[in-house]
């Protein structure tokens, strides 16, 4: 599978909140940069911060709105649509995604505005 397919049906799998189906998805080492929030190295620390972004009350959904992709690195401009029972979110966010050749994410880079996300 190319890296454009990868990331887009781990853009797509996001909507499912399924943090297993997304781990699937990258490699055991793989790093998560979480631009304005920290660093996530691993599985462990990369299910613990999945598992916070869910929740039981939230849905979250990736809106494509740009994606470029040159050999094993993706570029996605999205919107992150994130809802609870108490407001919604429509986050723009940028994210550069590294694939190896075996079809896993081994660098994911994203970038959004902390008070935006209303992390601040």
């Amino acid at each position: 599978m190319d890296a454009e397919a990868v990331v887009r049906d781990l853009c797509e799998a996001f909507s499912r909140m399924n943090v297993d189906e997304l781990l699937g998805f990258f490699t055991p080492d793989a790093v998560y940069e979480k631009m304005p929030v920290g660093r996530f190295a691993g599985e462990a620390e990369i299910r613990g911060t999945l598992d916070e972004f869910f929740g039981p009350e939230v849905r979250v959904q990736f809106k494509i709105a740009n994606l470029v992709s040159a050999g094993n690195t993706v570029c996605v401009e999205r919107v992150i649509e994130f809802k609870t029972v108490d407001h919604e979110i429509s986050l723009p966010a940028m994210a550069i995604f590294e694939v190896n050749d075996a079809g896993k994410v081994t660098a994911w880079r994203d970038y959004f505005d902390r008070r935006q996300a209303g992390l601040d």
